[in-house]
């Protein structure tokens, strides 16, 4: 997988089997189930970021994030912040996001502002958005560490496949804000194209695959911090499989982190059998892994066939061999969301009363999360 995910560039693209305007039709079907998989609903204005000052809505909370980046840094004035191009050196940022309280809102999912500026008491505002340097993002995650809410935990969140950089920070803010979970919010994001498109996602992949040196050296950054206790990383879709090759590489040269306890693969667009046997490697050493996992999930269906057929990690069924027998070898904790409602790529995240409650739980304490019972409609093995 680090020497390149697609091996032969030449070799002729699966959705393309046909001739004529079949393949036109092909490549058209493929971009759509790609759009429904992969995207936002309702994409956020290029604007989001734009902060709109200090609001008061009743009811409304504010989620601070701390942000990691080898996005390119874009020019001043742009709300955008970082855009899509790799950096040459990693980029720092401290964000504030307000969220309307509850009653005016579906919890489990982003409420887009519709237009700029955005309305505090209906929709995701950013209340801040400040471009700082490594010194100040390493005092302010010391400072935010300190803090009783935060407990000395650090939640790194990983985006997938698709997003702009102004949506992986809503989609964190709602997941901190959501879940409840304790922690100072920490988002690494890396250069992906956010945009649908199969050269799109080659570039991704080819783009996350990059970034393993620049993530690997934020989690030294955070984990040098003295006040930080515990990091947990928690990832989707194609994040997964920057986090996991990042990872991998730390323990192979003895150096995985203490502090890293927990590692979170959501909908992991990771390859099933490179995965089972690299985390063997890894050794007794690595973190606590949980797989949440949905053997209907479209998205991962597609990434197979651009793979190769390689199976996807977060798409098979953990009760078959030979997962079942070596997950339990390996201690994994694998939970089934097949059964729950929503779109199968993002339903981990939807559906906040099942699973981020569980995320919520591995983050209050030491105890696995096998030890406490599931919610209903989620299968653990």
């Amino acid at each position: 997988m680090s020497r390149g995910i697609f091996k032969d560039r030449r070799r002729k693209n699966p959705f393309l089997r046909t001739s004529g305007s079949d393949n036109m039709c092909g490549y058209t079907l493929a971009l759509m189930v790609l759009a429904l998989c992969c995207g936002s609903c309702s994409r956020v204005p290029v604007d989001a970021l734009l902060p709109v000052g200090q609001v008061e809505a009743e009811g409304s909370s504010i989620v601070p994030i701390l942000v990691a980046t080898n996005r390119n840094r874009t020019a001043a004035g742009n709300a955008a912040m970082f855009g899509s191009e790799r950096a040459d050196q990693t980029n720092y940022a401290s964000i504030a996001v307000s969220i309307p309280r509850d009653a005016s809102r579906t919890v489990g999912q982003v409420q887009w502002p519709t237009s700029s500026p955005g309305d505090p008491r209906q929709s995701f505002v950013t209340l801040a958005a400040d471009p700082i340097e490594k010194p100040a993002f390493v005092a302010a995650l010391a400072v935010a560490a300190r803090k009783p809410r935060a407990q000395g935990k650090v939640l790194v969140f990983i985006h997938g496949f698709n997003n702009r950089f102004d949506e992986a920070v809503y989609r964190f803010a709602q997941i901190v804000h959501d879940s409840g979970a304790p922690g100072t919010p920490v988002l690494f994001s890396w250069p992906s194209r956010g945009s649908v498109s199969l050269q799109a996602y080659k570039e991704d992949a080819e783009s996350a695959t990059e970034s393993r040196d620049v993530l690997s050296q934020v989690l030294d950054a955070i984990a040098a911090i003295p006040n930080v206790k515990e990091v947990t990383v928690l990832c989707h879709s194609m994040g997964c499989f920057l986090a996991f090759e990042t990872l991998r590489a730390r323990a192979m040269t003895g150096r995985i982190g203490a502090k890293i306890r927990n590692v979170l693969f959501v909908a992991p667009d990771v390859d099933a059998e490179g995965f089972r046997l690299r985390l063997h490697e890894m050794g007794s050493a690595r973190p606590r892994f949980a797989l949440f996992v949905s053997q209907d999930d479209a998205a991962l269906n597609l990434s197979r066939s651009l793979r190769d057929g390689a199976i996807r990690l977060g798409g098979i069924d953990p009760d078959q061999e030979p997962y079942r027998t070596d997950f339990a070898r390996e201690k994994l904790e694998v939970f089934d969301l097949t059964r729950l409602r929503g779109r199968a790529h993002s339903r981990a995240f939807d559906e906040v009363t099942s699973v981020m409650s569980m995320i919520q739980e591995r983050l209050v304490g030491e105890e696995q999360i096998a030890d406490r019972r599931s919610p209903a409609g989620i299968s653990r093995r």
